[in-house]
């Protein structure tokens, strides 16, 4: 399967997180929810690798690898902060629309320190989505 598909899951899992997650922060402190669905996430990462990945690759990954993968967990965690309190306090589109504003983020961020180009037709899209995202947010 290519990755257009995978991306597809990826919508299609997290639009259903946003749902859960609302559900589920409406009647517990938004860190403590926080908390829960990331050891879930945790929990079922580590199964996961346990049942997919051959026992010759499990090496020790280069500092470089560790320190850049403990820093995008660190921001996927303060991101996970931020959605959750949003999430308790707003309504799930609009939240789930601004939040989707990421991926322009990303590709800004990704033409700038990974010297990644966006074709037109690229950048028109990621002008549609933040446009999308402010009409969601715009009350």
């Amino acid at each position: 399967m290519n990755w257009f598909y995978w991306a597809l899951g990826s919508a299609g899992f997290a639009a259903l997180t946003a749902l859960l997650a609302k559900v589920g922060v409406a009647e517990v402190n938004s860190n403590l929810a926080m908390a829960i669905r990331t050891s879930v996430a945790m929990l079922f990462s580590w199964m996961l690798a346990w049942a997919t990945v051959p026992a010759e690759e499990w090496v020790t990954p280069s500092s470089r690898s560790i320190t850049f993968l403990v820093l995008s967990g660190g921001a996927t965690g303060l991101s996970w902060m931020c959605y959750f309190h949003a999430l308790r306090i707003g309504p799930v589109a609009r939240v789930a629309a601004v939040d989707k504003l990421s991926v322009a983020l990303a590709a800004i961020l990704a033409v700038i320190f990974l010297s990644e180009r966006l074709d037109t037709r690229s950048v028109a899209g990621l002008v549609l989505m933040v446009a999308g995202a402010a009409l969601m947010a715009w009350k």
